[in-house]
C-alpha cells in the first residue's frame, strides 16, 4: 500500500513538472514581433500611426512626445515636416491578425481604434454654429452642438482638440444670442451641458456668459424645476463670476445680485442639494459675491444673512466632506466681515463648537478660514457682552487648539490672528478652569 501511494505521488509530481515545462515552452515560443512595439514605450501598439519620417508609433505615445514640445523624430532625430499622425492601417491589421492567431496564449484582439477628431473638422462645426446662431436657427444649432458634445466625450485627446479651437467662446456666444428668447430652452440647455465639459473656460467665454441676458437666463434655469438645467446653470454661473479682471467681476456680481430670485436660488441649492457638484458650485458663486473687495458688498451680505445662510452653513459644517467644508467656511468668513453677519453668528449656538472643531482637523485651508472667522468674531465682540464669546471659546478648547496650531506651523497671517486670539482668550482664563476638553489622539497634523 505504501509503495502504491509513493507511485501515485511521484506520478502527480511528474505531471505537474511536465505542465510547468509546457507553459514555459509556450511563454518562450510567444514572442511579440519588434515592429508591433512602439519605439517610445516599447509596448504593444494599439493605435499605430506613421509620421512624416516614416516611423510608426503608438498614437498615445507620439502625441505625448509632441505635446511635450518635441518636434523631432525619437528614432531618426529628423525634424517632422508635419505633426499630423497618419493611421497605419496595414500594421494595425497585421497586429489584429497576430492577436487572433495567438488567442490560445490568452492574447485578446485589439479593437479597431476610433479615428480621432481633427482641428479642421472641429473648426468647421464651430463655424456652422456661429452662422446658425446668427440666423437664430435653433434646430440646426442644436444638432451641431450635439456633435461637439459627442466628439468631446470621445477621448481626452479629442477634448483638448475642441478646447484648442476656442469651442468655449463660440458656444458661450451662441448661448448669449439664444438667451434673449425663453423658447430656446432646448438648445440653451445643450450648450450649457457642453460648456460644463469644457471647464475651465477662457476669459472670452466668461465675458459672454457674464452678459445680462446670459445671467438672466441662467437664473431662470436655477428657479426652474428641471434638475439637470439647475446643475448646468450653476456650473456655468460659477465660470461667469470667476473673472480675472476685477472691474468686470464687480460688474457681473452687481448684475447678478440685481436679478430677482438669483440669490434665493443659490441658497436653495445649498438648502435642498441636488448633487455635491452643484452644491460646491453654488458655494463658489456666493463666495465670489461676498469676498469681492473691489466694491462695497454689505448689501449683498445682508441679503444672504436675511435668507438664513449663516445658520445653514453652520448646520452643513457639522458633518460634511472636505471640499464642501472648505467652501462653506470661505463663505462664512466673507459674511463675518459685516456687522449683521457677525451678529447672526454670535447668536448661533453652533458657531464656537463647529469653528474650533475644524481647526487642524480638515485641511490647512479650512484651518485658515476657521481661525479668520474666530478672529473676526472675538475681536469685534461688543463690550456689553462681557467677553461671553471668549469664555465659550475657552470652554470648547480654543486655547489648546490655537497653541497647538502655532507649534505645528501655519501661514504667517493665520499665525498672527492665532496669536492675537490667544492674547484675548488669556484675559478670561481666570473665569474658567482650563481643562483638556478635546481629544487629540486622532488629530491630523500636517507633518
Amino acid at each position: 500500500m505504501i509503495s502504491s501511494w509513493r507511485r501515485r505521488k511521484a506520478s502527480h509530481r511528474a505531471s505537474k513538472d511536465q505542465q510547468r515545462g509546457e507553459n514555459g515552452d509556450m511563454e518562450m515560443e510567444l514572442m511579440i514581433p519588434n515592429h508591433f512595439r512602439c519605439p517610445i514605450s516599447l509596448d504593444f501598439m494599439k493605435d499605430p500611426v506613421t509620421l512624416s519620417t516614416g516611423i510608426t508609433y503608438d498614437r498615445e505615445s507620439i502625441e505625448k512626445w509632441i505635446e511635450s514640445g518635441n518636434h523631432t523624430c525619437p528614432v531618426t532625430n529628423q525634424v517632422f515636416r508635419s505633426l499630423e499622425p497618419i493611421p497605419n492601417h496595414t500594421i494595425r491589421k497585421m497586429i489584429q491578425d497576430w492577436c487572433v492567431d495567438n488567442q490560445s496564449y490568452g492574447i485578446e484582439r485589439i479593437p479597431t481604434p476610433r479615428i480621432p477628431v481633427s482641428s479642421l473638422e472641429v473648426s468647421e462645426i464651430l463655424s456652422k454654429i456661429t452662422t446658425a446662431s446668427k440666423r437664430e436657427d435653433q434646430i440646426e444649432c442644436l444638432q451641431l452642438v450635439a456633435k461637439i458634445k459627442a466628439l468631446g466625450k470621445g477621448s481626452e485627446r479629442d477634448k483638448r482638440c475642441i478646447e484648442a479651437n476656442k469651442a468655449g467662446s463660440v458656444l458661450s456666444a451662441a448661448f448669449e444670442t439664444f438667451s434673449t428668447d425663453k423658447n430656446n430652452v432646448e438648445v440653451l440647455e445643450e450648450i450649457l451641458s457642453v460648456l460644463t465639459l469644457l471647464s475651465p473656460l477662457d476669459e472670452e467665454a466668461k465675458s459672454y456668459l457674464g452678459s445680462n441676458t446670459s445671467l438672466h437666463c441662467m437664473v431662470c434655469f436655477l428657479n426652474g424645476g428641471d434638475l439637470s438645467r439647475k446643475r448646468f446653470a450653476v456650473l456655468a454661473l460659477k465660470e461667469a463670476v470667476s473673472y480675472d479682471d476685477q472691474h468686470d467681476d464687480q460688474h457681473r456680481i452687481e448684475a447678478l445680485a440685481k436679478i430677482d430670485g438669483g440669490l434665493e436660488a443659490l441658497v436653495k441649492l445649498i438648502k435642498e442639494p441636488i448633487c455635491p457638484t452643484a452644491t460646491k458650485a453654488s458655494l463658489m458663486v456666493i463666495y465670489h459675491m461676498v469676498k469681492n473687495s473691489s466694491f462695497p458688498n454689505e448689501t449683498i451680505i445682508e441679503r444672504f444673512v436675511e435668507l438664513g445662510l449663516v445658520s445653514l452653513l453652520l448646520e452643513i459644517l457639522v458633518d460634511t466632506e472636505k471640499s464642501i467644508c472648505e467652501r462653506a467656511l470661505g463663505v462664512l468668513d466673507g459674511i463675518c466681515s459685516s456687522d449683521k453677519g457677525r451678529e447672526k453668528a454670535y447668536n448661533n449656538a453652533l458657531s464656537m463648537p463647529v469653528l474650533v472643531k475644524k481647526i487642524l482637523r480638515v485641511s490647512d485651508l479650512a484651518t485658515e478660514f476657521s481661525v479668520s472667522i474666530l478672529w473676526k468674531l472675538c475681536k469685534n465682540e461688543k463690550a456689553e457682552e462681557g467677553g461671553a464669546l471668549l469664555v465659550e471659546a475657552l470652554q470648547v478648547g480654543a486655547f489648546q487648539k490655537l497653541l497647538l496650531l502655532i507649534q505645528v506651523g501655519c501661514a504667517e497671517k493665520t499665525k498672527e490672528k492665532a496669536t492675537e486670539l490667544l492674547k484675548l482668550l488669556n484675559l478670561h482664563r481666570d473665569r474658567l478652569e482650563c481643562i483638556e476638553s478635546m481629544d487629540f489622539k486622532d488629530l491630523k497634523r500636517p507633518f
